[in-house]
């Protein structure tokens, strides 16, 4: 199992956050939940995730400055952005600019999901 990996979640949709959540369980990570990005860069130092799943829209400070922050100032913490489809082109090259590893639009395959925590927690 991957019970000793940790994954901060960052989320605003309710619906959403029950999906990845779900999913999650499933696979054994141990999961912190935040719904906005202004916690989440202030919680990040106590919850220390090896990965964190973020959503580009949120409130009081979008997904690019909670990546923005994170790779700053912990380089080796993977990152997913996730973004619903047909949302800014823009963001998601941003993202990676920013240094997402990777990048997941809304809706999205479950296994899928999975297939890439897992790459990115494992290399």
């Amino acid at each position: 199992m991957n019970s000793d990996k940790k994954i901060l979640i960052i989320e605003d949709d309710e619906l959403m956050i029950k999906i990845l959540t779900f999913i999650l369980n499933k696979e054994g990570y141990q999961l912190s939940v935040i719904r906005d990005g202004l916690s989440a860069i202030e919680q990040l130092h106590t919850i220390n995730p090896d990965m964190v799943i973020t959503d580009l829209l949120l409130p009081y400070k979008s997904g690019l400055e909670v990546i923005s922050f994170v790779k700053s100032n912990y380089k080796n913490k993977a990152i997913i952005a996730l973004s619903a489809l047909g949302e800014e082109e823009h963001s998601v090259s941003e993202a990676f600019k920013l240094g997402a590893d990777d990048f997941i639009a809304k809706p999205f395959n479950p296994n899928e999901l999975v297939l890439r925590v897992k790459r990115l927690l494992n290399h």
